[in-house]
């Protein structure tokens, strides 16, 4: 992950989003879902990408905003 990405992940029971290369989270939520929603919204604001870890830490899914930055050729 580049510094400034965002990343949603699962720490001492809650669901936290944070910049990488911040070493505090942002917010916290009680649902993944909510983080989720909160943490894409920060990466597309900043135009980065958005990488949600799963509950033992690897890494679920990942979004690159805008999309027109994403290095994949592949639609989807």
């Amino acid at each position: 992950m580049a510094a400034g990405d965002i990343e949603t992940y699962y720490e001492d029971g809650q669901w936290k989003n944070r910049p990488q290369g911040n070493g505090r989270a942002s917010n916290m939520h009680d649902r993944k879902a909510d983080a989720q929603s909160v943490g894409r919204d920060m990466a597309k604001d900043r135009g980065v990408e958005h990488v949600i870890k799963k509950k033992d830490g690897t890494i679920g899914e990942k979004n690159t905003y805008p999309r027109s930055r994403d290095p994949r050729d592949s639609k989807g």
